[in-house]
């Protein structure tokens, strides 16, 4: 069996799919008359289209990544206290991020002083400015500037909202906690339980456990009352089941077990779905909106095999320029999903819409994934100008 580096490589390309993905998935929304597999599956449906994969696939390559990106601040000799710090703040600046998004969501267009496009690229630029990973040779003085202006915009810009409607006012507040708000939270919970894990594989699976039957009696009625932060659990088991594959690959390959690695892992993979299947008609069915059991195992299953495939085709078969048109979405993620907000935004503000042809059917698709790829060129661009966030 060849063998496989202790820092794997294909997950940078999975979260790249995955950004390309959910960029497309994002804008394919509001094309009309496209295959009914494509879509979000309705709330009550049981089942799940093509789009209810990548959130939960996402979340579980936030899981991935989550053992080395604490190993390497223990490597560079963070402490304890450090490192919490570390994963709070990370954790804070996805819930602030996702905070205003939901919100923007409720904006009254007809009370507030600022159009919504304009309010909407003000609180992106808000972001990078607090959250833009800035040059070493910038002075402090000017990085602190420009992070001061950052917040200083974002307190204006709390002030200046306006949601609801005129009858109806209503000032910020999580209506939900939005994409990045939901991955800040299951972040936050599952690093910390990782952290003072120290990376214990049982002591891992001992809180995946539970935090999966959180999940299972929640969505079966026997548990009735959902858990501050942590909610129904649905995304920390998502987050906590990557961490789990990445740290049993670790302990493996770190004692050269390849075959006992894709034995385990297309086990649990295959296992993963199994459960889901299993569980379906049990709690819920398969649903993303209420995120049930089924439609967590299920996606996870579908995530793990992918992975594993990609180990074989990046790690093993050296197979990466095939995904190097799309390695910015890898790279410079948190930016690859902000910058639609921008794009939109400038669209709206000089009235721009697509064509008939390109926003309905076969051409509606194109068009999405022609935005996937537009998106992931500019973040490319901007990755060259050392323009990039870094949460």
């Amino acid at each position: 069996m060849n063998q496989l580096p202790l820092r794997i490589l294909s997950i940078d390309v999975l979260r790249a799919i995955t950004m390309l993905l959910m960029i497309f998935v994002n804008d394919v929304a509001g094309v009309s008359n496209i295959p009914q597999w494509i879509e979000h599956t309705p709330a009550n449906v049981d089942g799940m289209g093509f789009s209810d994969l990548i959130f939960p696939a996402f979340l579980f390559i936030v899981g991935l990544s989550l053992p080395f990106a604490i190993q390497s601040r223990k490597d560079k000799g963070a402490g304890l206290f450090s490192i919490s710090a570390y994963i709070i703040l990370r954790a804070l600046a996805l819930i602030v991020m996702g905070f205003f998004h939901v919100n923007l969501e409720n904006y009254d267009h007809h009370s507030a002083l600022l159009p919504y496009p304009v309010y909407t690229i003000l609180i992106t630029i808000a972001f990078f400015l607090v959250w833009l990973d800035y040059p070493q040779n910038l002075s402090k003085v000017k990085k602190n500037g420009f992070i001061g202006l950052g917040i200083s915009l974002i307190v204006v810009l709390v002030l200046l909202y306006k949601g609801g409607s005129v009858a109806h006012p209503e000032g910020l507040k999580p209506h939900w906690w939005g994409i990045l708000g939901i991955i800040g939270w299951a972040y936050l919970v599952s690093a910390l339980v990782y952290l003072f894990a120290k990376g214990n594989l049982f002591i891992l699976m001992l809180a995946f456990v539970v935090f999966a039957a959180i999940n299972i009696t929640t969505h079966t009625g026997v548990f009735t009352h959902r858990l501050w932060i942590i909610g129904d659990a649905s995304s920390i088991v998502l987050l906590l089941g990557g961490a789990l594959i990445t740290s049993m690959y670790k302990k493996l390959i770190g004692t050269k077990k390849y075959l006992d690695f894709w034995i385990l892992i297309s086990f649990y993979g295959l296992l993963s779905f199994a459960f889901g299947m299993f569980i379906r008609p049990y709690a819920g069915g398969i649903s993303k909106i209420y995120a049930t059991p089924a439609w967590v195992f299920v996606c996870m299953g579908i995530t793990i095999l992918v992975f594993e495939l990609l180990i074989y085709l990046i790690d093993i078969k050296q197979k990466k320029d095939w995904f190097k048109l799309i390695k910015p979405a890898g790279t410079s993620t948190l930016t690859c999903y902000l910058i639609p907000y921008l794009l939109y935004a400038l669209f709206s503000l000089v009235h721009f819409h697509f064509p008939h042809f390109l926003s309905s059917g076969i051409g509606g698709i194109l068009r999405s994934f022609l935005m996937a790829f537009l998106v992931i060129g500019i973040v490319y661009f901007l990755e060259k100008k050392k323009l990039r966030l870094k949460v």
